[in-house]
């Protein structure tokens, strides 16, 4: 057994907000580290992977994690998970 110490990024797409605390963002970036953190990484950190994903690969990881994402973060358009500094796999929505 071994570790990693993966970064997500996450991708949204939609119009700027043109009026409120979020004009000119399509959504504040904080929202998004909270939908993220409660969906996801709440889930995962200092877990077991195997324990909750079936072979648990980079791209297995980002399945699980765009499966439990969509429909709780609007305009979720592509999430890329680097496992080393070098080496990453995206998913995106086209």
């Amino acid at each position: 057994m071994h570790g990693h110490s993966y970064r997500l990024e996450v991708a949204i797409e939609g119009p700027l907000q043109t009026q409120g605390p979020s004009s000119g963002m399509v959504i504040d970036f904080d929202v998004i580290d909270r939908i993220v953190r409660k969906h996801t990484i709440e889930s995962l950190d200092h877990y077991t992977l195997n324990d909750l994903i079936d072979n648990p690969t980079a791209e297995n990881i980002l399945l699980w994690i765009w499966e439990r994402l969509d429909g709780n973060l609007e305009g979720l358009k592509e999430l890329v998970l680097w496992e080393t500094p070098s080496a990453c796999a995206i998913l995106r929505r086209d």
